[in-house]
């Protein structure tokens, strides 16, 4: 039994010929700064984990690298902060698990801040 090769045509519809080069570098420009954003987010939860940032500062006034972040995700990086208390804190705000802190309302940003502070 022989393998053949898929035809000209590939799941995405495009004929098997190479992508220009400008796409290859525009793609590999995305991925370098998914990096560096994966390295700052992980950068400030150690930060906060440590104590060093206060998880209420960054809601408050977030850096662009954390805006795509999931609430959830850095309010379990606060120390003694586990998957019930996190839980608790998102719905006392009326915030869904997959929320993000550029898409938080006023009104879930400033509860949030004011829960975090006590």
């Amino acid at each position: 039994m022989t393998l053949s090769s898929p035809g000209p045509e590939t799941k995405a519809g495009r004929s098997g010929a190479q992508a220009p080069e400008r796409s290859f570098d525009q793609r590999m420009e995305a991925l370098a700064k998914a990096n560096e954003i994966r390295t700052l987010r992980a950068q400030l939860k150690k930060d906060i984990k440590a104590g060093r940032t206060a998880l209420a500062d960054v809601i408050g006034q977030p850096p662009d690298f954390v805006m795509t972040a999931k609430v959830y995700d850095m309010l379990m990086a606060v120390p003694k902060y586990g998957r019930v208390k996190a839980t608790r804190f998102l719905t006392h705000c009326r915030i869904s698990q997959g929320k993000t802190i550029g898409g938080l309302s006023e009104r879930q940003r400033t509860e949030l801040i004011d829960l975090l502070g006590k």
